[in-house]
C-alpha cells in the first residue's frame, strides 16, 4: 500500500483543517465563476494578458491549490503520480473532441477517475488544474474551470454514496452531473464568449438559435442535450477503467477502501 505524502496531524485537528481548506478552494471557484459570469469580460478569451484573464486564473488556480492541500495528507503517492496523467488525457481528448462533428467533450475522463479513487476533493482540483493548464494553449477554456470542478466534486459525491458500486448506476449518475453542470456552464458560454467554441455542439447552438430562441435559450438546450450524454458516457468509461485496475490496485486507495466505492472493496474498520 503505498503511503501518504505527509504525516497525518491528530485526526480531529486534521480533518477540521482539511475541511476548512476545502472550503475555502470551493469558496474561491465559485466566487471567480460568480465573477465571470456578473461581468461578463470579453477580453478573457484573449489570454492570460487580459486582466480579467489574470483574475479568473488567480481565483481559480487558489481554489484548486486550497483543494490540493486539503487532501494531500490523505493521498497515497500512487494518486499524486496519477493526477498529471490525467490532467493530459482530460487536454489531450478534449483538443481532439472539441475539432470533430461529434456533439460531446470527452475531456472530463481524467477528472472523474480522480474523482473515483480519490474523492470529490481531488476530483474539483483536478478539474480545476484541468482548465488552468488547458488554459494557456486554449484561452477560452479557463473560464470553464468552475464547472470542471463541480464535474469533479460530483463525481467523487457519486462514488461515495455507491454509484459505482453497480457498473450500471454509473451513467444514471453521469447522465445526472451532465444536467447540473450544463446549467452552470451555460451562462459562461453565452456570457462570456456569446457562444460555444465546439464544431458539433456550435452548430446545435445555431440551430436553436434559427429557432428563434435566445442566446443563453439556446446554449441551455444545447448543454442540456450534450452535457448528460457526455457524462454518462465519461462516467461509463471510468468505471471500465476502475474495474479494469488490479484488486490489489485499488486498495491502494483510502477513499475507494473507507466507503466501498467499487464492487469487492471492503471499508476500513472504524471509519
Amino acid at each position: 500500500m503505498s503511503p501518504s505524502l505527509t504525516l497525518p496531524a491528530p485526526a480531529p485537528a486534521a480533518a477540521r483543517k482539511r475541511r476548512l481548506l476545502e472550503i475555502l478552494g470551493a469558496a474561491a471557484i465559485a466566487a471567480t465563476y460568480i465573477y465571470l459570469v456578473l461581468n461578463q469580460p470579453a477580453d478573457i478569451t484573449g489570454g492570460p494578458g487580459s486582466a480579467s484573464a489574470l483574475i479568473a486564473l488567480s481565483g481559480f488556480l487558489v481554489g484548486a491549490i486550497l483543494l490540493v492541500v486539503a487532501v494531500l495528507p490523505t493521498l497515497p503517492a500512487s494518486t499524486v503520480v496519477l493526477i498529471p496523467v490525467a490532467l493530459v488525457l482530460n487536454i489531450v481528448l478534449g483538443q481532439f473532441v472539441g475539432s470533430t462533428l461529434v456533439p460531446f467533450y470527452l475531456d472530463a475522463i481524467g477528472t472523474v477517475l480522480i474523482a473515483v479513487l480519490a474523492g470529490p476533493a481531488a476530483g474539483a482540483a483536478t478539474g480545476a488544474l484541468s482548465s488552468i493548464v488547458w488554459s494557456f494553449f486554449n484561452p477560452t477554456v479557463l473560464p470553464f474551470a468552475a464547472g470542471a470542478a463541480l464535474i469533479g466534486c460530483l463525481a467523487g459525491l457519486a462514488a461515495r454514496h455507491g454509484m459505482f458500486r453497480r457498473f450500471y448506476l454509473a451513467p444514471v449518475a453521469g447522465f445526472v452531473t451532465g444536467i447540473i453542470t450544463g446549467v452552470v456552464s451555460a451562462p459562461v458560454a453565452a456570457f462570456v464568449f456569446g457562444g460555444t467554441s465546439g464544431v458539433a455542439t456550435g452548430a446545435i447552438v445555431s440551430a436553436f438559435r434559427s429557432m428563434g430562441d435566445t442566446l443563453l435559450a439556446a446554449i441551455t438546450k444545447q448543454a442540456l442535450i450534450s452535457d448528460p450524454m457526455d457524462k454518462a458516457i465519461v462516467f461509463t468509461v471510468v468505471a471500465i477503467l476502475a474495474y479494469a485496475l488490479p484488486r490489489r490496485t485499488r486498495l491502494q486507495f483510502p477513499f475507494v477502501r473507507r466507503h466501498r466505492v467499487l464492487a469487492g472493496t471492503t471499508p476500513e474498520q472504524g471509519s
